[in-house]
């Protein structure tokens, strides 16, 4: 059987395989959106089905005042005595300036599905922490961050230091194991043992077109590591005819047949362009050991754009339909819909305030970094239609409420009602927010709507946004220009690490209290190319 990667499009970057029995699991970073650390889990690495978001309360996980692209980076996830162990970063602070506080965090449960425990911390002196389990001893990593150095030196290496798993905290000396290779920016650490020797996973080259897979072996913990003589094990560097682009940052398992396979992330670039609207997803590939280093079973190490997978190891579940509409009579929506920085709160997020609906109580504007009420979803294609239907009657121009695309408060679109105080009428219209700055396209000549229900839509064709409303039986209308849909990525607006959501929003700029009602949701995706 051919799969195509990547096998979980979207955003789902940073991933981290695990194995334990038949059973396959994934855990990709979250950063800003909540909750924390996303699972999914498989049985013939084909088909992978959402498990949890372990960091689910305050109490996991607080990042009110998070920066975009801040809170949780690169989970570790491994099992060993009976228990899950999963360790993340919580970043407070990362592009302003030399610093970043990043602080890293143990959570353990005896089922995937939680309850988790609640989380112990560990350390600050840099990010993607790991847990390396063996012989009874437990070993903690992360990369150093060294702000005393600008520019590559500032990833100054990955540390070792054992873990006292009764006491649940860090003991002993810290080691430097590796510095790195040529490539530079060394992070993403994860520690593996096989037939006596210790292997070594790193990213380097910063997680953009220089991203690599990086591998080192020692035959003590502690090194010294070789590289890898054919290093990097997977990388797009200088490769930008391939579809798979910024290869790296990646974590392996072996299956219980004996075959080896390295998750690692990938970014699609829209055609002709080098934005990756869907962010960093996940792609698979086998591996083969020559000389007992791992190689790509395909030969070179350019990401391949598919894998095999034997019939007996992959029997099939039904495709994910290319359309899928939501419904607010119980909570199953929330399996793919996320909050910004805070958790799902019964004040402010209700399906039961009017039976049918989600009600969305208003908070702060688009662009905090505190408390929105947004709930969104993830672009999984490069053509999608997404539409809603709102309910909404604001009183004032604070109050905005309506369908939302985007990538961080930098960078997005709102289709928004409101209402406009000088025609004493309901309005639609557009906000505009492009590497910081917002424009209104339609400025005072906002769509008059009335009152009662709208429908309002969403259709992206690759690079091409466009914004619809309609009532009743009325056909379909647009709303303001087309947008470049490019705007939506890690790469327009400079350094960042999430992808496009598309999603409900609403506030009130007066009380933080006023409601909108939002009836459905639907997300619809084209893939007739």
């Amino acid at each position: 059987m051919l799969v195509t990667n990547p096998i979980l499009p979207g955003f789902h970057p940073d991933p981290s395989l695990l194995r334990v029995g038949q059973d396959y699991y994934i855990a990709n970073s979250t950063f800003e959106w909540f909750g924390g650390v996303e699972i999914h889990h498989s049985r013939n690495l084909v088909d992978w089905e959402f498990v949890t978001r372990p960091l689910s309360t305050k109490d996991h996980l607080d990042m009110k005042g998070n920066p975009a692209s801040g809170g949780i980076w690169a989970p570790c996830l491994s099992f060993s005595d009976g228990l899950f162990w999963l360790i993340f970063t919580d970043v407070k602070s990362w592009n302003d300036g030399p610093f970043k506080d990043s602080h890293n965090y143990l959570t353990t449960a005896s089922d995937i599905r939680g309850p988790w425990s609640t989380p112990v911390y560990l350390n600050s002196s840099g990010f993607d922490a790991s847990l390396f389990h063996e012989e009874g001893k437990k070993w903690y990593l992360n990369m150093e961050w060294d702000y005393r150095e600008p520019g590559h030196a500032t990833f100054s290496g990955i540390l070792l230091q054992e873990f006292d798993a009764v006491a649940r905290k860090l003991v002993g000396p810290v080691t430097k194991i590796f510095r790195g290779s040529p490539i530079g920016l060394v992070e993403g650490p994860h520690l593996y043992k096989k037939d006596g020797w210790y292997y070594l996973v790193t990213a380097e080259g910063g997680t953009e077109y220089g991203h690599a897979v990086t591998v080192a072996r020692s035959r003590s913990l502690k090194g010294p590591y070789e590289l890898h003589p054919g290093n990097p094990l997977v990388t797009s560097r200088g490769l930008p005819s391939l579809a798979l682009q910024k290869a790296g940052h990646g974590s392996w398992c072996d299956t219980p047949d004996g075959r080896w396979f390295l998750a690692f992330l990938t970014g699609r670039p829209l055609p002709g362009r080098k934005d990756c609207v869907l962010g960093r997803e996940t792609s698979l590939a086998e591996l083969k050991w020559v000389d007992d280093w791992p190689v790509l079973k395909e030969g070179g190490n350019s990401p391949p754009a598919s894998f095999t997978i034997e019939p007996e190891l992959a029997p099939r579940k039904p495709p994910v339909p290319p359309s899928i509409t939501y419904t607010f009579h119980d909570e199953d929506f929330r399996r793919d819909f996320m909050t910004l920085r805070t958790p799902w709160d019964p004040l402010t997020y209700s399906i039961t305030e009017r039976p049918g609906w989600l009600r969305i109580h208003g908070k702060e504007s688009p662009v905090s970094v505190h408390s929105q009420a947004l709930l969104a979803r993830r672009q999984t294609d490069f053509c999608f239609t997404a539409d809603t239907v709102l309910d909404f009657e604001p009183r004032s121009f604070q109050h905005m409420a309506g369908l939302i695309y985007r990538y961080d408060e930098s960078n997005q679109y709102y289709l928004r009602a409101s209402w406009n105080e000088e025609r004493k009428t309901r309005t639609l219209g557009l906000l505009v927010f492009d590497r910081k700055v917002m424009t209104l396209p339609l400025g005072r000549n906002e769509v008059d709507i009335g009152s009662g229900e709208v429908r309002l839509r969403l259709t992206v064709r690759y690079a091409v946004a466009q914004f619809w409303w309609t009532k009743g039986n009325q056909p379909w209308q647009t709303v303001g220009p087309e947008l470049d849909a490019g705007v939506i990525s890690d790469d327009w607006g400079g350094l960042g690490f999430t992808g496009a959501y598309v999603g409900m929003a609403c506030q009130d700029l007066w009380e933080q209290k006023f409601p909108a009602d939002f009836a459905l949701f639907t997300y619809s995706a084209d893939r007739s190319d």
